[in-house]
């Protein structure tokens, strides 16, 4: 069964606010309920009182990395989805990291066009998206 877009609560996490802002209004105008944040450590503190269905996060941002924050968000959040998305080879090597503690996450390549972000969304939370059929 679907879910309708609307029901869902998505966070945008990216440490460049226009990418994150950008990445929330597409999805807002595709009927997700979408926050952006340009810190990850504002998502986390969010996240306590106004818990996201799914998190999509840049991989390497200051302070906190997307990958700790996915963590500390998957530990308060069990049901949350995660998408991380990087334009940096280095990644891999902090997601295989992660997979040896028992965490796996899906990573998309950096800049991600909107149609794949709306088709790995859809596959991930089975929602009906206008226009992105597979």
């Amino acid at each position: 069964m679907s879910q309708n877009p609307g029901q869902i609560r998505v966070f945008v996490v990216d440490d460049e606010q226009v990418i994150a802002s950008s990445l929330a209004v597409i999805l807002r105008t595709r009927g997700f309920d979408a926050s952006p944040f340009a810190s990850p450590q504002e998502a986390l503190h969010t996240a306590f009182s106004d818990p996201p269905d799914l998190l999509i996060s840049d991989v390497v941002m200051p302070i906190l990395s997307g990958i700790e924050l996915a963590i500390q968000i998957k530990q308060q959040c069990p049901s949350c989805k995660v998408l991380l998305f990087s334009g940096q080879a280095a990644t891999v090597d902090m997601l295989e990291a992660a997979r040896a503690d028992g965490h796996s996450f899906e990573l998309l390549a950096k800049p991600v066009h909107p149609t794949d972000l709306l088709r790995k969304i859809q596959k991930t939370m089975n929602v009906a998206t206008q226009g992105t059929s597979e």
